[in-house]
């Protein structure tokens, strides 16, 4: 199993990601970080730049996503590396089908997307 180092937030940005992104190369980048993950790796949780970060050209807003990351980190009680599925499944049953996406990430640029998306 191969090992891919992912902030916690971005579980949720995966969820409901729709090929929209900062730039070209960072939507190519999510795109290629998702296809990647269909084969289940061991995620590295981590709080600051993944692999998905690599690519964004969003550089001043480090304190919000650590703000968004140690949210899920709490909201799911993940206390250390998983797989791929099981982090999805844990962040879907515990943040996402309670309705709770709001309370991580309403202030963020996207949620107009995943709001709308989240059930």
């Amino acid at each position: 199993m191969s090992e891919y180092k992912i902030r916690p937030h971005h579980a949720l940005c995966i969820n409901f990601f729709i090929g929209k992104g900062y730039s070209n190369d960072f939507t190519e980048n999510m795109n290629h970080v998702i296809e990647n993950l269909h084969n289940n790796p061991l995620t590295e949780i981590t709080i600051g730049k993944d692999m998905i970060c690599s690519k964004c050209p969003c550089t001043d807003c480090q304190e919000k996503a650590v703000s968004y990351d140690r949210k899920v980190i709490d909201f799911c009680g993940i206390s250390g590396n998983m797989s791929w599925n099981d982090l999805k499944k844990v962040v879907h049953e515990k943040i996402i089908s309670t309705g709770k996406l709001h309370e991580i990430c309403g202030d963020c640029q996207w949620f107009y997307i995943c709001g709308k998306k989240e059930t």
